[in-house]
């Protein structure tokens, strides 16, 4: 039980306090501080955005496909009916991310009909 606590808190600390800044064309930025996400380029980040985002697609009827930061809703519309729940299921992910303060990049979203 203390290695799961010894565990969970070393996880802690090295989420907690974190901040960033730029430096483009030799000019730096002020230091910001990190709220949200994992640390980029490490091992651990990835697995721990897994677990941070294995619940968006809870309540969802047709499929979520998630692969690392990419999320894709797939469905089939062929009645008013199918094209509702196609909404429902576009908010689900939406009001998660508002709630987490993660949100979906507008401009990479895209739809293809076939």
């Amino acid at each position: 039980m203390w290695l799961l606590f010894d565990f969970l808190n070393w996880i802690g600390e090295w989420l907690n306090a974190r901040q960033q800044r730029v430096v483009l064309n030799g000019n730096v930025s002020a230091w910001l501080c990190v709220i949200s996400g994992v640390p980029q380029g490490s091992i651990l980040g990835p697995l721990l955005f897994l677990i941070f985002i294995n619940d968006i697609d809870k309540g969802i009827v047709n499929k979520l496909l998630k692969f690392a930061d990419d999320t894709k809703l797939v469905g089939t519309v062929s009645s008013e009916c199918e094209i509702n729940q196609v909404r429902l299921d576009l908010k689900q992910p939406y009001d998660w991310s508002v709630e987490w303060q993660v949100l979906f990049n507008a401009d990479k979203c895209k739809v293809i009909r076939i």
